[in-house]
């Protein structure tokens, strides 16, 4: 994550740098790949005016505020990006990128213990367990998968409109089954 602290009329201090840097750097969270982020602190008068800009795979989040403290407009204007991030986070998860709610897709999940498998020739279903595969691009399965414990995710390909497995490999990177 690339941030870029600049200083408009006020005395350039590292504390408040690295403050700024701090905060902002608490919204990768919310987002994957690679992250820029600008911002602008200003001093007119009386008023302290903090502007972030925020740059994430094609989406652009902005921020402004005006206090009488620099470090109370850095703590405004970044609880405004997190309700931001989060409202875009919830609207991918519920809608997907397309803006439509797409069909969802039943599945099953059937886990079976080893001893099972090797005692005998029909392995037995331990545990049933269903769920629902829900339309969305592989980026936005990979930052859901990312955001959760899991280690597997089926969901429907938005583009291809299949049905598709996304997993965490040992190497912390994300592995694709897609159907042919």
């Amino acid at each position: 994550m690339q941030i870029q602290v600049a200083f408009r009329n006020v005395e350039p201090s590292e504390a408040i740098k690295e403050y700024a840097r701090d905060k902002v750097g608490k919204v990768q969270k919310y987002l994957d790949g690679p992250i820029e982020a600008n911002v602008t602190l200003q001093v007119q008068k009386h008023r302290h005016e903090v502007d972030v800009n925020i740059f994430a795979g094609g989406l652009k989040i902005h921020g402004s505020e005006t206090t009488g403290d620099l470090y109370s407009a850095i703590d405004l204007v970044m609880d405004k990006l997190e309700r931001q991030l989060r409202r875009y986070r919830d609207k991918l998860t519920n809608f997907g990128r397309n803006g439509r709610k797409g069909r969802e897709v039943p599945y099953q999940v059937a886990v079976y213990q080893p001893e099972a498998l090797v005692d005998s020739p029909q392995p037995a279903t331990v545990m049933s367990e269903s769920l629902t595969a829900k339309p969305m691009d592989v980026d936005e399965a990979a930052m859901q998968l990312d955001l959760s414990e899991d280690d597997f995710m089926v969901f429907i390909n938005a583009r291809t409109d299949t049905l598709n497995v996304i997993y965490r490999r040992s190497d912390g990177n994300f592995g694709l089954i897609e159907p042919q």
